[in-house]
């Protein structure tokens, strides 16, 4: 990422209407000063320099970019030259981003925010125990990021002389340390917790994770797996990468250029269920983005690639319309129109026009539409869109692509995010497709609502145009080319590179778009390991929060014993051994009691409520109820229907069992 740090303030600017180099602002300073560029020809820029554009550099394969063909980088270079051509004929003024590079320790500090750990500095780092919990459950790497972070701006705070005290950080993981020695408690068999004494001496292992009578052990490392196509995903990434990096060196070098022929990555089945990003209730899912944020800064750390952030400090948008304006703002206009819509609308009708014209068609999103054409719909779709007399009819279906690419290129923000478009970027630097892919994954979890929901449409939509490749003649690689310039709102541009760094640079965002459209399913998988977190988590807290409630009410004269009574879950006091009882307040069978078989899946429990359903249950089947494991270590978690309830029973003993809807 050293192309991209040379800069101490950067700007991120929407749509470039003329095409001609023109600064917003010239301020070029020291570190955390503001700079400000254009955006040009449909791309962002990140650059500080003002310097004409260069011809693209003639074709040249590098060592590392041995499988990409001629053609298909031909296919990069002339979108670029279609999104100038575009460029030329939008008048429209720019919306501009401007975007800070921090200044030393504002980047940590930053940081740590998003991690949650705003309480290990600042007014409130004398009193850090909130995140004692928290730091209990990270794996050796991860708890290794958080240090290095908080060791820098504990640094910055003490050349700031500020006034209130700045805690060691070796006091802070000292504390971490002595509390999870002392909090163990045999009497929660219901807690997950770290078995040290197993791994004890074994520091570059995940910890192993105890939840009631079911172990969940860190398994063997990678390179000794069955497949190496498996994704594991019960051990942390950065635990992986540190297991491989020295045994693996060369596979590692072998598998860089293996860019055309990619692995048939796959998620071995887990008898305790799949998580998938919506599965999670709210409270959780915050959770899984603090430990997913850490997670991939400690893999980005062991495998020596720099991630920064960048952050919006300062944004002029519009606030109606359709191009041009932040999918919040689209959401917002969208919803008062059709509730609970997650997608823009006018993003899902140029997805269905192109469909519309049939997914067969020669060149699809290859082939630019009329220049001229493009501007006059654009002002005609802000006109009418919203008022429902847009003729569709009229709109080409090589204009309609060309319309999809130009909404994503004139948004506001990326659609990868201010925040992470560096690292999505990075991920070319890492060494293995595996670990690109697991970076990818993270990255993925980290992205706003809107972001993730808008990316996952396209990246289905693309998929479906690369299923009619024999006819269409585009290829998973073919796409990638295309979209990749539109998507990643990168360019070379003033720049002072070598036209072979600028060939393979682009190459490296080409194929980290690859990855995106052929590996999407998996993407949107929650790892195991950070889903056992979180449960960690939680029996913590539940359990700092009973002995505080004892305490209180020791101290208000109850009976203790009454408590502990009626502190036993409801499940427990009717419900025999080895038999769950399921809700089901929408059906017509409320409740049933279900008895745990080792092959019982949940999918099973569904389909016994559903058939003594009438002819409606029918429907409901087909996606409409799902069954819901609610309380003990989760906050609520959709289960898939492969999840084998008796194993998730013993993971999740405390559990309640609810058949319902998923939320809208």
């Amino acid at each position: 990422m050293s192309w991209l740090s040379s800069s101490q303030g950067v700007v991120l600017t929407a749509y470039h209407p003329s095409g001609k180099d023109q600064a917003l602002g010239g301020n070029h300073g020291k570190g955390g000063e503001e700079a400000t560029t254009s955006r040009r020809y449909g791309q962002y820029t990140m650059n500080q320099e003002i310097t004409k554009v260069t011809e693209r550099p003639p074709f040249d394969r590098s060592s590392s970019q041995d499988s990409l063909d001629e053609l298909s980088m031909e296919d990069y270079w002339t979108e670029l030259e279609n999104i100038k051509k575009s460029s030329e004929d939008r008048q429209e003024d720019q919306e501009v981003v401007v975007v800070k590079e921090p200044d030393e320790g504002e980047l940590e500090e930053e940081w740590l925010k998003e991690a949650g750990l705003s309480n290990l500095f600042g007014e409130a780092a004398g009193d850090p125990q909130e995140s004692m919990v928290f730091l209990s459950t990270l794996t050796r790497m991860q708890a290794a990021a958080v240090q290095k972070r908080v060791e820098t701006v504990s640094q910055t705070l003490r050349k700031k002389n500020k006034q209130y005290q700045v805690p060691d950080v070796r006091d802070i993981f000292a504390q971490q340390r002595g509390s999870k020695e002392r909090e163990v408690d045999g009497a929660e068999s219901q807690s997950v917790r770290t078995d040290e004494n197993k791994y004890q001496g074994k520091d570059d292992q995940a910890s192993s994770l105890v939840v009631g009578e079911k172990e969940l052990t860190p398994g063997v490392p990678e390179e000794a797996s069955a497949s190496e196509t498996d994704i594991n995903l019960e051990v942390s990434f950065a635990e992986q990468a540190v297991n491989q990096k020295e045994s693996s060196r060369e596979k590692i070098q072998r598998s860089k250029g293996d860019d055309a022929l990619l692995p048939s990555f796959r998620l071995p089945k887990d008898k305790t269920g799949t998580t998938k990003i919506g599965d999670l209730a709210p409270q959780d899912m915050k959770k899984v983005c603090h430990l997913a944020l850490i997670e991939l800064t400690a893999l980005y750390d062991v495998l020596g690639v720099e991630l920064k952030q960048l952050k919006a400090v300062k944004i002029k948008t519009k606030d109606s319309g359709l191009f041009c304006v932040p999918l919040t703002v689209l959401l917002e206009q969208d919803q008062k129109k059709v509730p609970g819509t997650r997608i823009p609308l006018i993003f899902q009708k140029l997805i269905s026009r192109i469909e519309e014209g049939g997914l067969e068609t020669e060149g699809l999103l290859r082939i630019p539409g009329a220049a001229v054409r493009i501007k006059n719909l654009c002002q005609e779709l802000e006109a009418k869109f919203y008022e429902g007399t847009f003729n569709w009819e009229s709109v080409k279906q090589h204009d309609a692509a060309s319309l999809l690419k130009l909404f994503i290129r004139e948004l506001p923000q990326p659609l990868l995010s201010v925040e992470y478009l560096k690292a999505f970027q990075a991920v070319q630097n890492l060494p293995t497709k595996k670990q690109q892919l697991q970076a990818l994954n993270l990255l993925v979890i980290l992205l706003p609502d809107a972001n993730r929901d808008t990316l996952k449409a396209l990246l289905e939509f693309l998929q479906r145009v690369v299923d009619n490749k024999e006819k269409n003649k585009m290829t998973v690689m073919n796409v990638a080319m295309v979209m990749a310039p539109n998507l990643f709102m990168y360019h070379t541009l003033g720049l002072k590179s070598s036209e072979q760094r600028e060939f393979v640079m682009a190459a490296g965002i080409a194929n980290v778009m690859h990855l995106l459209i052929k590996y999407q399913k998996l993407l949107w998988t929650i790892p195991k390991f950070i889903v056992n977190q979180v449960r960690k988590q939680n029996t913590e807290n539940h359990r700092k929060d009973k002995k505080a409630m004892k305490k209180l009410l020791k101290k208000m004269a109850y009976d203790r014993e009454k408590y502990e009574k009626q502190d036993k879950s409801a499940n427990d006091a009717d419900v025999p051994q080895g038999v769950i009882r399921v809700q089901a307040p929408h059906l017509s069978k409320v409740s049933m009691a279900i008895q745990l078989t080792e092959e019982l899946r949940a999918s099973d429990v569904l389909a016994r409520f559903l058939s003594q359903e009438s002819g409606v249950a029918q429907t409901l089947k087909n996606g409409e109820v799902f069954l819901y494991e609610i309380g003990g270590n989760i906050g609520e978690r959709c289960l898939d229907d492969d999840t084998y309830m008796k194993d998730l029973y013993q993971l999740n003993p405390n559990a309640e069992w609810v058949i319902k809807s998923k939320p809208s």
